[in-house]
Order: C-alpha cells, then sequence, then structure tokens
C-alpha cells in the first residue's frame, strides 16, 4: 500500500508471448485447451490486444471471440463471449468457469462441433510482462495533470489496467497512490474508477484521465 510521502513511480510496460503448446482447431479442442491452459494466458487473450499494434477484429473484445467468429463462422457464439467484460470476475478462474459454461452451453445445444481450417487453428499464447522504470516521478497528486498525457500507451497498460492483478482492491495505481492522501481526493478516485478500460482503447483512457485531472485540479 503506497503513503502520502511516497513519490508515485512512473513505470512502462511491454507483453512478451510465449507458447503454451496447447492449440485447437475446433470448438470441443478449444473447451478443452481452455480448461487447463495458464492463467497468463486467458490474461493475455483478453487484454494482450491492448499493446499489440493491430487487431484485426476489432468487433470482438478478446481473441477467443475472434477466432470463433474467423475460424469457426459461429457469429452467435462469438456475439456472447465477445461481451464478457473480465473486469465483472474476481479472478482469471471465475472468469475461465464462465467463458467455460458459454462453450458448454452452446455444444450441448449443437448438433455438431464446428471446426477451423488446418491453416486457423487457434494458438494458446501466454505472456509474461517487462516493466520498465522510466526514472521519473512525482511527489504531489496535482502533478498528474501534466505527467498523464505525457504517458505512453505502455504506461498507461501498466498503472491503469496491469494494476488490477497487484492491488488489493483490484484498482489501478493512480487510485491506490489517492487513496494515500487521506479522504480529501475520494471525489477524485470514484472519477478516475468509473472508466471502463475493457471497452475502451488505451489512447480513450488516457484521453479521459487527462481530462479527469485537468478538471478537478485546474476547473
Amino acid at each position: 500500500m503506497p503513503t502520502k510521502n511516497e513519490p508515485f513511480r512512473i513505470m512502462d510496460c511491454a507483453l512478451v508471448g510465449i507458447s503454451t503448446g496447447y492449440k485447437a482447431q475446433n470448438l470441443r479442442e478449444l473447451r478443452d485447451c481452455l480448461s487447463k491452459a495458464p492463467k497468463n494466458s486467458i490474461y493475455n487473450h483478453f487484454w494482450g490486444r491492448f499493446l499489440q499494434p493491430h487487431f484485426d477484429e476489432p468487433e470482438y473484445n478478446n481473441d477467443f471471440a475472434a477466432w470463433i467468429y474467423r475460424g469457426l463462422h459461429v457469429k452467435a457464439l462469438a456475439e456472447k463471449l465477445s461481451v464478457i467484460d473480465p473486469t465483472d470476475y474476481s479472478d482469471i478462474e471465475a472468469l475461465r468457469q464462465e467463458l467455460l459454461e458459454v462453450i458448454d452451453e452452446y455444444l450441448d445445444e449443437s448438433e455438431y462441433v464446428p471446426w477451423a481450417k488446418a491453416d486457423d487453428m487457434f494458438y494458446f499464447i501466454q505472456s509474461q510482462i517487462i516493466i520498465f522504470d522510466t526514472n521519473r516521478m512525482i511527489n504531489h497528486p496535482a502533478e498528474l495533470v501534466q505527467t498523464v498525457p505525457a504517458m505512453g500507451r505502455g504506461s498507461i497498460f501498466y498503472h491503469y489496467i496491469d494494476a488490477r492483478r497487484r492491488t488489493p482492491d483490484r484498482s489501478d495505481d493512480f487510485s491506490a497512490w489517492l487513496m494515500a492522501w487521506g479522504d480529501g481526493y475520494n471525489d477524485l478516485r470514484l472519477k478516475i474508477m468509473s472508466i471502463d478500460p475493457y471497452f475502451s482503447s488505451l489512447n480513450e483512457i488516457k484521453e479521459k484521465l487527462s481530462r479527469i485531472f485537468t478538471e478537478y485540479f485546474l476547473g
């Protein structure tokens, strides 16, 4: 837990993809691999796209939904999986269970198992986060007005998205730091935490954060 006198150290990050060895060519194989894939693989297939320069199926918000639409051509199931917001679940295991239940429901109701072409299999990739110290830090919350607009996408990802794996209340680093300053910043914290990270891009998150800090400190 940060303290009031502890500076906010600005970090940057990148996600490195690592093969898990799991792959699927049909929906039942996807379901079986999903049940035993590493947690970081599920995390990567939901959040990894935020740091990728391109995302070829932007209408679907996770890699499972995108592949089911593109590879298996099952639009109805892809849409069901696409609206799953990982921030609604307490942890990756709860998210994994929801994915399995949605796929199981489809398999129970379907007369056949959809297949993809051999050259369009789904490969489970797990991510490892690489963290960089930018050697920049701020000492007072008002400095966020100038600091956040200058942050790179990796810094926004680390402090606003990946922080949810590190903070006790699954919030972001900005809110956790402001909490150390007492109740005076509770309104600001609530505004920061109201941003939906999953259905936004990193640029949109940065713009919203910048606007919130500017309006709060400069009026």
